[in-house]
């Protein structure tokens, strides 16, 4: 038996188990406390796709879904202790969660360039959106300008090189 089956295995018989103690009264979770606890649930399952990809470490695709729901199960985890009052200004986290996804695919898989750039980006632009759209204001149009000058100077420099522009 293979290692990600014997964990897939062991958290499903878990899960019953404690399902199936709770039809019998033994952890007294009434639904109504579901709605408390429900993001715990996501925070699971973010945990169980990490212990795959520990399992068999080649499988890095693994680190996506698991790093969207550990964000996306904390986010939610937050918002229901404070009773939704922030999610306003956290729902960046909905761009931070799958750039992270993408820089742990990187750092922890085939090293592929594009991972990181992709990672970043969104990453970045859900930190600027975290931070606040009328502090950043500034920074769009000088961003905009900088990535400009970025690409007229290496199209100028690989036409000097005798290089093909595309």
């Amino acid at each position: 038996m293979n290692s990600k089956s014997l964990i897939t295995g062991f958290f499903l018989v878990g899960l019953g188990l404690l399902l199936l103690a709770n039809n019998f009264g033994y952890f007294f979770i009434d639904w109504y406390d579901f709605e408390y606890y429900w993001p715990l649930g996501l925070v699971a399952g973010g945990i169980f796709f990490w212990a795959l990809w520990l399992a068999d470490r080649k499988d890095y695709g693994l680190l996506m879904p698991g790093t969207i729901l550990l964000v996306y199960g904390l986010l939610f985890w937050y918002n229901v202790q404070t009773n939704w009052w922030y999610m306003e200004e956290l729902w960046p986290f909905f761009i931070i969660g799958p750039g992270l996804g993408f820089l742990a695919m990187y750092l922890f898989g085939g090293r592929d360039r594009g991972l990181l750039i992709t990672g970043g980006i969104l990453t970045g632009i859900g930190l600027v959106f975290l931070g606040g759209y009328y502090d950043f204001r500034f920074i769009w149009p000088i961003l905009l300008i900088a990535i400009g000058l970025r690409l007229l100077f290496k199209t100028r420099k690989q036409e000097s090189n005798g290089g093909t522009v595309s």
